[in-house]
């Protein structure tokens, strides 16, 4: 009866393919693929890998980082200038208003100085994020679903989690990268968002403060040299006011719109990359926006949030 159970059993045996077969990257694995397979996700760790890599060289790489170094130092030393030539020029005026307003003048100006310069400071030289070191490689090492929907950076030539960006202006993964931005020199990632984006808070503050003690400043000089020398302040006088208002009312609405729209990004639990990904994928994650997630970035404790107004809104689909 033994006999014919044995007999009944077929056994088939085929040939596989080299083309279709290959190695996991991240737990060393022989796996066979479907045909014309270009990415594929390892069963065993999680591990996804691309075979359409066109990897570009990044030349003079540190040319670059030594520029972005330098023109941040630079416009470092040109907002000292500016603080410090404000002040100055600014403290005859304040003074004569009132003892008392000229002492909050400087205590207001000192403040926001100091919190900018720190905070840009902070943005532009602080690491923005590096991503988690993992073992990979190997199967003894890497454990079942230890590199779940992690790629290969072919530029680090290590593993870059879901929530990591490769810049090639700066040459690393940034973890939770939103941009790169060029004022600062850096990436805005993990590590520097919350520097980044009191800079951007800082700033505009200090812009409205400078602009209105420049013009109630202006209102009580002008009058004066207006009758002394109608002629010049009509002419050159009158458009450099003109000139100088343009400029900063620009920078004004530049500051507040990026501001706006990088809240706007952290009310949605995303960041501006993450923003292009759910636009050309269509959306296939599910996360809940709300004012949790702003007190989540800044650090609240979220029990905070279960003592104020409820205004969480229905969730919106992207891709993290």
């Amino acid at each position: 009866m033994a006999e014919s159970a044995e007999s009944s059993k077929d056994y088939f045996v085929t040939t596989v393919n080299e083309d279709h077969a290959t190695i996991c990257w991240g737990c060393g694995l022989r796996l066979l693929l479907p045909t014309h397979a270009p990415v594929f996700k390892c069963g065993w760790c999680g591990a996804i890998t691309s075979q359409n890599v066109n990897k570009t060289e990044t030349k003079c790489l540190w040319g670059r980082r030594l520029q972005d170094r330098c023109f941040v130092t630079i416009l470092s030393v040109f907002m000292l200038f500016l603080i410090c030539g404000g002040v100055w020029a600014v403290h005859w005026f304040v003074f004569s208003v009132s003892y008392t307003f000229g002492i909050f003048h400087y205590i207001l100006t000192a403040i926001l100085a100091a919190t900018t310069v720190s905070t840009f400071s902070l943005s532009a030289f602080r690491c923005a994020g590096t991503p988690p070191t993992l073992l990979w490689g190997s199967y003894p090492v890497v454990g079942k679903g230890d590199l779940e929907n992690y790629t290969f950076c072919h530029y680090c030539v290590k593993p870059k989690s879901p929530r990591a960006h490769h810049c090639r202006s700066c040459g690393t993964c940034v973890l939770d990268m939103d941009h790169h931005c060029p004022f600062i020199g850096n990436c805005v990632g993990a590590a520097n968002h919350r520097h980044f984006i009191a800079f951007l808070f800082s700033a505009v503050f200090s812009t409205i403060y400078i602009s209105f003690i420049s013009a109630y400043a202006g209102l009580h000089i002008w009058p004066p040299v207006k009758y002394r020398s109608l002629g010049h302040l009509n002419g050159s006088g009158r458009d450099l006011a003109i000139q100088a208002f343009k400029e900063v009312m620009l920078a004004l609405i530049g500051l507040s719109v990026l501001l706006w729209q990088q809240l706007c990004y952290i009310y949605e639990g995303k960041t501006y990359l993450s923003h292009l990904s759910s636009q050309g994928s269509g959306g296939d994650h599910i996360e809940e926006k709300g004012c949790q997630n702003i007190f989540r970035f800044f650090g609240c404790p979220y029990s905070i949030f279960i003592y104020l107004p409820t205004l969480r809104n229905s969730p919106k689909r992207h891709t993290k």
